[in-house]
Parts: C-alpha cells; structure tokens; sequence
C-alpha cells in the first residue's frame, strides 16, 4: 500500500500542512463492483496546504516521484474542474489531474466555505488512492489490487461494493430516506439554537449523504434539486458563521494569518533599467506565467492583453509596429515590434486664466498672465484668447515632453496608494476578465494563480510587480523535461528558447498539428477523424506542445449506441473518435499528449480509462434494454419536479393534456394531432433511465434511441429528442411541427408552474434555470416561424396547473418572457429603441414582433421612417393631457376648412389599409400618405379655438391619427419623436 509519510516528505516544507486518509461514500458510482476504476466506497489521500506555499502543482509532482511514479513517462494533464459543493456553500477553482486519462487526483484552491469568503486561501489535494495504486501496481481493476501479502482488493471489499450497490441503485426506501433528511435537518437546526456548531455540522453531512441515496435511486428531479440544496445551504452557512464566532471566542488558538503586503518594485531596480534604456526600438515582450488556464480563457485573454497594450501604447504615445498574441494554457504572450524608447512629442493647447483677470483695463498683462508663462516656459506673446461656454480665456501651445519608455510602462500598483499615480502594466494585467476568476494569495484575482512574468524591452528587463510576483528574464517550459526553467537574454531571442524547449506558442499552429497528425494516424486504420470543432478548440489549449496518440477498444462496444460512445469520448476523455467512410465508428480513438511522453504507456493508460468509461456506459445500457421503452414512462413518478407541482409523470400529463390546444393555437395540421398526442406520452421517459441519469446531456438522444428500438417511427423518435431543443442558447431547435408543439409546451408549463410555485428568479440567482427556459422559447417560437398568441399559450398552460394560478401570475411570466425576447433581438444588434417601440406594442406575438424589429431597424437608416415619425409626433404631443376620448366620433360637418377635410380623407385611407398583424414597413408606406396633410393643417389650422365643439372635433381627429400605430409600434420612444 501507499505509505502516507512519502508523501508527507515532499510537502512538509509549506508553513500550514494537514493530511489524513479518509473513506468517501458516493451513492451514485456504485456498480456492483463491476467497474474496474469506480467504487462507492473508496479511500482518499487529503492534503490541505494553508496557505499556498507558491509551488503547490511541483509539490504534487514531486509526490508522485516519491512514490514511485516516472513522471517523464506519463501524460500528466491538470484540466479545468471547478469544485462545487452547493450543499456546503463551498466552491473552489482547480483541475482534475489526469495520467493518461484517468483521473488520479482532484486538486482545488478553495474560495468560499459555508458561503463565507476564505483568508487565507485553501489548497487541496485529493489523491484518489484506488487509482494510483492500480498504476503502480499494473493492474487494471480495483479488485487486482494487492491489499496485502497474500490478500486481493476485490477479496476484502468486493461483496461490500455489491451490496451497498444493490442497496443504493436498488433497494434503499425513498420514504424513510427522505423521512431522515427531514430529521437530520431538523436536529442541526436544534443545534444550531444551542450553539453547538460541530454537531450541528455533523447532522449537516448526514441530511448530505440522505440526499445522495435519494439522487442514486433517481428521485430527486433537476427543479427539486434546487430547493435541497437550498435547504442544506442555508444549514452550512449558520455552521459556519457559528464556528467562526466560536474560534473569536477562543482567540483563535491556532494563530491567524494576515494577508502579505503587497510587494512594490524596488527603486534600485527601476532606476537600473531606465539606466539601460536602448536608443534604437527594440522589441518588447510580455510573458504572463500561469498554471493552466481553463481553454475558453487563453483565446479570450491573449486578445484582451494584446488590446489592452495597444491601448496603453497609444495612450502613452509610443511607437510601434506589430503588435502579436500568443497563448498557451500555462502563459499569455504579447510582442510589440520595434517599440520606441521615448514618447513621441506632442503638442497640446492648454487652457490659462480668464481673460479679465489676464490682462488689466490698459490691456497690459498681469500676474497671472506672467505666471502661467512662466509655467510653461512660454513668451507672452504666444498666448491667445479662446471662448470656452460663457467665458473667453488665454491659451497657449507647448509641447509635451518625452519621457523614456520604460518610465512611462513601469507603473506599480501601489504606487497609485502612496504617491496617487496610477500604474499601467500591473492594472492592464488586471483588467483581463474571465468567466471565473479566483484568489490565491491575496486579493488578486486572475483565472489562475500567476506564477512567473516575463518582461523585456530589447535585453533589457522591465521591472514590476503584479500579485507579488516580479517580472524577470525566465519563463519555465514543460514541466517534465531537461528546459522546465530557461533564460531569456533578449525579447528577440524569446521565440527560438521556447520553441527549443519543445513549446508551440500560436493557438493555429497547434491546431494545424493536431490536425495533421490525427489525420495521419486515423488513415493508417483506413479512417477518418469525427471532427468536432467545439472539441478542437478545447483541446488545442489543453496542451503546448500537442502529441496525438492513437488508441483501440474493443469491436464488441459497438454494439452500444454511437452517440453514446462519441459522448464519452468527446466530453468525457477529449478524445477524437474515428469513422470509416460510411460515418460507422471504429473501434479506434486518438488522444492528445501533452510534450515528450512514452508512447506506449500512454496508449495503454488511456485505453484502460476508456475501456472502464465503456464498461460504465454497457453497464447502464444493458440495465435499461432489460426493459420496453414505454415502461420508463411509470418511472417518471419517482422523479420529483416540484413539491408544489408534483412528479416529473404529473408534469408530463400536464403537456400531454395542453398538447391538443397548443397544436391548434401554433396552426399545425390537424393530421398530426394523434402523433403529437403518441410522442407527448413518452415524452421525457429517458430521465428515469439508467443511461441518462448517469450521462445526463444524453436526455432526448437516448428517448430517441430506444423508441426507434422498440419500433416506434421516426417522426415520434424525433420529437423525443426535439422537446430538449433548444438546450442552450445558440442551440439548434426543433425540426418537425411534432417536435416543436412538444417543446412549447414544456417550456409553457415550467414557466408557469414554477412562477405560480413562488419559484421566479432573482436578478442575480436563478437556480431553476428560468431565463434559459424563457430563452428557448423565444427561439423556437422566432425561428421556426411561429406566431402563437404568448398570452392565450400560458392560459394554456395555467388551465392544468395543479395549483391555483392568478392573473398577475400570467401577467409577470408574459413580461419575463418579454425581457427575453428583447434579449433575444438585442443580441442579435437591433436598435434597442427599436425593439422597445415594437414590443411594447407587439411582444404578446414574439414571432411577428422580431419580424417588425428587424424591418423597422433596417427602416430607420432610410428616409422614410423619420419623417413618419415626426409626423406622428405632432397630434400625439398636442392630444397628451387633452380630454380626448378614444371613441370619440369625429364629425365632418363641424370641419371648417379645406385643411381638415383633407386630413381627415387621408386618415380615412390609411386605417383602412391598417389591420392587425400589418407589416411595419406596409404601415409606413401607408402612412406616408399622412405627410402632407398633416404639414398642411398645422400651418393652416389652429387647433385650441375658442369654441368647443370646433376644438373637441379637431382634438378628436389628432387622437384617431396618434392611435393609428397602437397594436404596431410605440413611436415614442424612438429618435426625433
């Protein structure tokens, strides 16, 4: 076995370190122990370093050398996987450690416990100990382990496995379970009362592990989901805010530690480079050294710094040429190309005293006129008078001196605390903004900790500080080989000492490589790569220097369906599946390595994760064929929607029995009716198989899967797989009528339900994933050209809630959904007073509304459109405030003159060509007929004359024109109004 105290060795130099070997139980990868590399019960190596000693990633590496581990042969990959507890309020960011595929190792700088904010930050690392002793020892299952001399893994601990399997996949009450949570929550709460905060704690794990049993038996629905953990949350959040008042009160016996001081340049040090400073430009390089980088961020922020230096070099008036970015996952690159020394010159006006205190009654210049020249080192006779608003003043032009390069680039952060001069390199590296950041040594925040910086101008360093680390001359290679640490002597020879140290810097050479090298590989099995672009990009920055492996698996996993298989190769190990010529898989798939690795351990290595991946995925596969697809349908009664709105079952009975309604409101073919009616009673089935419980991103593909199995045709199949669509913004959307009329209808009853149920989102917490919801209704409805009556559709909807679901109810999810659907055409760069105009007219129809917003958006940069506007504006301002009833007959015979019987023909025109549903671009052609008239009755008709019945006809023939746009378009809110 793994002795602890090797490990202990390598990390005993950090200042705080705490490790303890621990079981962990985790209902849901039981297996029956057939799974050759996942338990429900297996052991863990913890290893808490507090705070982070500045090395954590060497120190783990240097733990697998002591035991025994030759990193140099292995793929070691540390790949994005934010650690998350909801339950316990605890999140952190960090990797999965993977050699050769398999994960061996979570490793996480904790950011929040209990939801409160942690200082220091917390470093853990969990080694998987089942894992890395089946490397070491050679073994490819669990149960091959030797426990001891002479004893098997498998012998000691197979039939616990088997057992607890079957008690948590199979037999363990959801009644009493739930019944324990219950309790358990309610003696932590007793316990929090008395003050008592590790056994309130205690209870807190307990109401944990009762919902684990409960999520492994499949009853705990993705909406339920929420409300238990906000359950637990809430429990975690006063456990933790009572032991922090409970170590107060001690004194914290343990010592606390305060947050390092920030370090600044020296002054020495910046005085020495500005000494330095080279006549001729040079080129300046910026290296940003960090642990990996999750792969959405190296793109996104190697673009960002190279905008961010352009700017801090126009804003510095500094000359350059190129200016590239490069980006790895463990550094971001900028090259400036002939950077100059010296600002370039530039003259400035610069505004002096008022004039009248410039110059006295004789015109002779006073004090404050020699002052300000004096200033600026001026003669009185450049100054010259200017009006700036209300107040004529002297000016003058000088010229702005020109400072060193480096002067003007080495500014400090705290710099701007003591002397109030903001510093440009340190805040530019600042601004950089990720989807996640995290802290982990301070308050700084980056995607990752940053641990070294690179910066030279020519072959000299440009000194600064950002997060306590100061720049220098070294940047670090890949971390298995001979170049982990190499110097740089000059910014142009910065390119050929990483390309020596086996490192590819540009995002499309490594995917060209990639590409090449794949192709290559999966035509020496007469096949083809499954490109998937989405999966190219990731892996692209999942390494620098890319070395594609191919691996096999066995023919007999065919037998399971493809899309499962692509699944777990594509989301689960990044792996590139291969096909034949027909699109068939074959039993091959490539991996990419990351630098120098041995070749055949590696291969072998992933093929042993991927063939325990498979055995997981036939595991599921084989459980759920046991059974027709029809009989999951029952099932769904054990997966609870809401406790409000009852059972996933309840909550597709209530589609089933809106779909006949629905279908006739979005003008589908009756013929289809019995289809949708047959699809709508299998709807969602999947999410009480075994497959989608365990691969959930599957919901939809395997409904479709097994229902052309059990001979279903392919229109229901379809729509199986169509009611998930869209799943997230910018996903594809339903297809067939069948498909949509279920996805509507899905959609209507979430939102409906769930707002009745008291469950709307927060402007900053949605946790039942509403706005995405809302979204993908807008979608479906916008793209597939359906104009359905939004009101009507959640009445619909509201008819079989099982709860009671008032007016304002149908009235807060019509103007949710609205916000979406301003969203949704905001997004895609209409004018938002634009889609105000339209929707405040037009969102209950979101299919004709963006139709209008697109045309009317495209009118505004003619002419028509304004002048229509203004014309609108006239009588509209003129009614506002009036006593104008809107049916307020206008009477011809009270006209007086030519002027408003003219308008009055012409309004007659336009309202006949007006009708509901109107084109926006046919309303203002129609329209347009109003021009004239209108221009001619008000410079020809007074509209507020003294005699009533004459005024009221004439404001009541302004009202019928300023109410011609009503059901089109407010005008209001549009320019020139």
């Amino acid at each position: 076995m793994i002795e602890p105290s090797k490990l202990k060795l390598v990390v005993i130099s950090s200042r705080r370190i705490r490790w303890y070997v621990e079981p962990s139980i985790r209902p849901d990868d039981s297996r029956f122990g057939e799974n050759p590399n996942r338990l429900q019960r297996h052991t863990q190596f913890q290893v808490i370093l507090k705070p982070d000693p500045g090395n954590s990633q060497d120190l783990f590496l240097r733990s697998l050398s002591a035991l025994g581990i030759n990193i140099n042969e292995h793929d070691i990959r540390f790949v994005e996987d934010n650690w998350e507890s909801p339950v316990l309020g605890a999140w952190g960011l960090g990797w999965e450690i993977w050699m050769d595929g398999m994960e061996i190792t979570q490793f996480t700088y904790f950011q929040q416990a209990g939801s409160l904010q942690l200082l220091p930050i917390s470093v853990e690392i969990t080694y998987g100990l089942e894992r890395i002793l089946m490397l070491l020892q050679g073994v490819d299952h669990f149960k091959k382990i030797q426990y001891a001399d002479g004893i098997t893994y498998g012998e000691l601990f197979m039939e616990n496995e088997k057992e607890m399997s079957s008690y948590y996949l199979e037999h363990a009450s959801v009644h009493h379970i739930q019944k324990h949570f219950d309790f358990f929550e309610e003696e932590a709460r007793s316990l929090l009362a008395l003050g008592l905060a590790i056994p309130a704690y205690d209870q807190l794990l307990k109401t944990s592990h009762a919902f684990n049993i409960l999520d492994s038996r499949g009853f705990v629905g993705v909406t339920e989901r929420a409300r238990y953990f906000g359950r637990m949350r809430s429990l975690a959040r006063q456990c933790a805010q009572l032991w922090l008042k409970t170590r107060e009160s001690l004194g914290h016996p343990l010592g606390t530690i305060s947050e390092p001081d920030q370090l600044v340049c020296p002054k020495e040090i910046l005085e020495a480079a500005v000494q330095r400073v080279h006549e001729d430009p040079r080129l300046f390089l910026l290296e940003i050294g960090t642990e990996e980088l999750p792969p959405q961020d190296v793109a996104s922020a190697s673009q960002q710094l190279k905008d961010l230096i352009m700017q801090l070099l126009d804003k510095q008036r500094l000359g350059h040429s190129e200016v590239q970015a490069f980006g790895t996952p463990r550094r971001l690159v900028v090259c400036v190309k002939n950077l100059s020394t010296k600002q370039a010159e530039n003259e400035v006006e610069v505004r002096g005293p008022p004039v009248s205190k410039a110059f006295d009654g004789q015109r002779n210049p006073t004090k404050a006129a020699e002052g300000f020249c004096r200033r600026y080192c001026v003669p009185l006779d450049s100054l010259y008078k200017k009006v700036d608003g209300k107040t004529e003043y002297v000016y003058v032009r000088v010229m702005e001196s020109a400072r060193p390069a480096l002067e003007v680039l080495l500014l400090n952060f705290l710099f701007f605390y003591y002397y109030c001069f903001i510093q440009d390199l340190p805040r530019i590296i600042a601004k950089i903004s990720f989807p996640k950041s995290m802290r982990w040594n301070s308050q700084v925040m980056f995607s990752r900790p940053v641990r070294w910086i690179l910066a030279l101008h020519g072959d000299v360093v440009v000194p600064f500080m950002f997060a306590g680390v100061l720049s220098g001359n070294l940047s670090y290679g890949l971390r298995n080989t001979p170049s982990a640490t190499v110097k740089v002597e000059s910014a142009e020879s910065y390119a050929t000492v990483i390309r020596n140290a086996g490192i590819s810097l540009d995002i499309e050479e490594r995917k060209q490589i990639i590409l090449e090298q794949c192709n290559a590989l999966a035509k020496g099995v007469n096949g083809h790569i499954l490109l998937q672009g989405s999966l190219l990009d990731e892996v692209v920055n999942l390494v620098e220097a890319p070395v594609p492996v191919i691996g096999k698996f066995k023919e007999s996993f065919l037998e399971l369906p493809k899309d499962l298989l692509t699944m777990v190769m594509q989301k689960h190990q990044k792996y590139f599946a291969i096909t034949d010529d027909s699109g068939r898989l074959l039993p091959y798939f490539i991996t990419v390595a990351n630098g120098a690795i041995n070749e055949m351990v590696v291969r072998k290595g992933n093929e042993a994760v991927l063939r325990a991946r498979y055995e997981d995925a036939k595991f599921f596969y084989e459980m759920d064929t046991r059974k027709k697809f029809s009989e999951f349908r029952s099932q769904l009664e054990g997966i609870l929607f809401h406790e409000k709105l009852g059972t996933m079952l309840d909550k597709m009975i209530r589609v089933q029995n809106m779909v006949a309604e629905l279908s006739l409101a979005l003008e589908v073919n009756e013929d289809k009716l019995q289809i949708i009616q047959d699809a709508a009673s299998l709807a969602m089935s999947d999410l009480a198989t075994a497959v989608v419980t365990e691969f959930t991103s599957l919901s939809g593909i395997m409904a479709r899967h097994y229902a052309l199995r059990d001979g279903y045709s392919e229109q229901i199949a379809e729509a199986l797989f169509e009611i998930t669509l869209p799943r997230n913004s910018g996903d594809i959307v339903p297809k067939t009528d069948v498909g949509i009329v279920l996805a509507v209808a899905d959609r209507l009853d979430s939102l409906v339900g769930l707002f009745g149920a008291g469950c709307q989102p927060s402007s900053t917490n949605d946790p039942f994933g509403l706005r995405r919801i809302s979204y993908g209704l807008v979608q479906v409805l916008v793209e597939k050209d359906k104009n359905l009556d939004l009101r009507h559709a959640l009445q619909l909807a509201a008819a079989v809630q099982p709860i009671t679901i008032e007016a304002d109810i149908i009235d807060d999810v019509h103007q949710f959904v609205t916000r979406r659907l301003e969203q949704f055409l905001v997004d895609r760069e209409i004018s938002p007073e634009v889609v105000r105009s339209i929707l405040t007219e037009r969102a209950n129809w979101p299919c004709l509304a963006t139709k209008s917003a697109y045309k009317m958006d495209a009118m505004s940069r003619g002419e028509l459109l304004p002048k229509v506007v203004e014309a609108y504006s006239r009588p509209t301002r003129i009614v506002r405030g009036k006593d104008v009833e809107a049916d307020t007959e206008v009477d011809e015979a009270s006209f007086e003159t030519n002027e408003e019987r003219a308008l009055w023909r012409a309004f007659l025109s336009v309202r006949n060509k007006i009708y509901p549903g109107i084109e926006v671009d046919d309303f203002f052609e129609a329209s347009s007929q109003l021009l004239q008239p209108l221009e001619d009755f008000f410079n020809n008709v007074f509209v507020m004359v003294e005699e009533e019945r004459i005024r009221k006809n004439r404001l009541a023939l302004l009202k019928k024109i300023a109410d011609l746009p009503k059901g089109i378009a407010d005008l209001s809110v549009l320019p020139g109004f």
